[in-house]
């Protein structure tokens, strides 16, 4: 097996490419996040479509194009959940098989008595709300008292927005810690999340300053492991928040997905590195799933395809480009939530065959490849390698 010494890993969060056979359970019946930007008829992604990604298995939607350029298939999710820690954990090798508790009707008392007493403020709303409406309904109120807009979503999460004027984002910071602190054990929610903002009423809006603080990995992952080698472990994006600063020998904060794209191809252009750059595009996500914009997730994708052709010239002939998401959230339904849905994966490199993977049991087997062509033990991980796809990986010395 030929040792590829640079790993490129990009997470379009949130682009799933069809409902899961379970996805009935979790509401998510019919969901296709590809397909509703598909469906939207301004997609135009030529480099994704000439890789491959309208060849996959199960694909109803989009035009596939010649021979691809790259291995492609899907992925199913094995933990329990459908949310941003458990896809990029299993993405890791790390699988959950115990769902992060959810809290659809609000925080507990005891654990808003515990957040007042911790940051000596009142806590406003405490319910499951939309993160832009959570703001425009209280974020007057949380200017005159001072007090906390608390609230949660179908996801584990524990957000906490506060205007920037009020309360700096550094400071929001340090209370969203005291909150890590407290929601451990049964309140052990996922993530976190500082949610700064600005603006007057009524028209405040969400600035670039969120931070999430994720609960620790329960076991080591693929960044432990590759850390551990003395590989170099490089996070774009919210990747160094999802894994708790775990295994990560060196982070790059974004404020968009063009600024991801812009510090990857960067990173591309001028670091000859041994191991992994992990990049999480979360914009998908926050900013057009979750808002049910088909259009703006649309052009979100439009605009990554253009990125992506910056980034193919600036690749080396032994890296590996990983191409993929952690879960959907289809903005065709009038769910505003993740959706439980395959994920595409693509693997594009020198020597790599446009060899059809179908559909792998798992998303940790991105994990095991990655350690096939890094050349270290992933044995302690889930998932299984890639390199048993007869023709996709080139052989040693070839």
């Amino acid at each position: 097996m030929q040792i590829k010494k640079r790993v490129f890993l990009i997470v379009l969060d949130s682009l799933g490419v069809g409902e899961l056979p379970d996805a009935k359970q979790y509401g998510d019946a019919g969901s296709n996040t590809l397909r509703a930007l598909v469906q939207s008829g301004s997609l135009f992604v030529p480099n994704l479509q000439q890789m491959g990604l309208f060849h996959i298995d199960g694909i109803d939607c989009g035009m596939p194009q010649g021979i691809p350029k790259a291995a492609y298939g899907k992925c199913a999710e094995r933990s329990v959940g459908k949310d941003t820690t458990t896809g990029h954990w299993e993405l890791a090798g790390l699988i959950s098989k115990r769902p992060m508790p959810t809290f659809p009707n609000g925080f507990p008392s005891q654990v808003i008595a515990a957040l007042r007493k911790a940051t000596g403020r009142e806590i406003l709303c405490n319910l499951p709300y939309s993160g832009t409406k959570v703001i425009a309904d209280y974020g007057e109120e949380h200017l005159k008292t001072g007090a906390l807009i608390v609230y949660t979503s179908a996801d584990s999460v524990l957000q906490i927005a506060a205007h920037e004027s009020l309360i700096p984002p550094e400071e929001l910071y340090a209370i969203c810690r005291k909150a890590r602190a407290i929601m451990q054990g049964e309140y052990a929610v996922g993530r976190i999340i500082a949610r700064p903002f600005i603006g007057e009423a009524p028209n405040f809006t969400r600035t670039a300053n969120r931070h999430d603080f994720s609960v620790a990995p329960f076991a080591p992952t693929l960044l432990d492991l590759l850390k551990a080698q003395g590989k170099d472990v490089i996070s774009v994006g919210k990747i160094v928040d999802i894994f708790a600063e775990q295994g990560i020998t060196e982070s790059h904060r974004t404020v968009s997905n063009a600024d991801g794209m812009e510090k990857t191809c960067s990173i591309a252009a001028q670091r000859a590195f041994d191991g992994l750059c992990f990049v999480n595009l979360v914009e998908f996500d926050s900013a057009y799933g979750h808002r049910n914009d088909i259009a703006g997730y649309t052009a979100a994708l439009n605009a990554f395809d253009q990125d992506l052709g910056r980034l193919l010239p600036l690749l080396h002939k032994e890296d590996l480009l990983m191409i993929t998401a952690d879960h959907g959230c289809d903005p065709a339904t009038e769910s505003t939530d993740h959706s439980r849905e395959y994920i595409p994966l693509l693997l594009y490199g020198h020597g790599i065959g446009a060899v059809n993977f179908h559909i792998r049991d798992g998303f940790s087997d991105a994990a095991q490849t990655i350690c096939t062509v890094l050349g270290v033990d992933g044995s302690h991980l889930e998932g299984k390698s890639l390199a048993d796809v007869q023709g996709l990986l080139p052989e040693q010395g070839a």
